[in-house]
């Protein structure tokens, strides 16, 4: 199974020493407050665990979604 990118955005405002937290993904600050993961996860069982991960920190997740090729994210990754 490949590898797949995916965009999780947050309500909460986290800072970037976060990224060692959620598993090596990218933290970006959202436009108008909150944070966006960005990042590869090796299968479904990674993003369980990540998913998981973020409930035990009580934070607040408004979206999930796996990224394509032609979506903005994915192409600023291969910059």
């Amino acid at each position: 199974m490949p590898t797949r990118t995916y965009e999780i955005c947050l309500q909460e405002t986290l800072e970037p020493r976060w990224a060692e937290w959620f598993a090596g993904m990218m933290l970006r600050p959202a436009a108008g407050g909150g944070t966006t993961l960005y990042g590869p996860l090796p299968d479904n069982a990674a993003l369980h665990s990540l998913l998981n991960r973020i409930y035990d920190l009580n934070l607040t997740i408004l979206s999930v979604r796996c990224l394509t090729v032609g979506d903005a994210y994915f192409s600023e990754e291969k910059l």
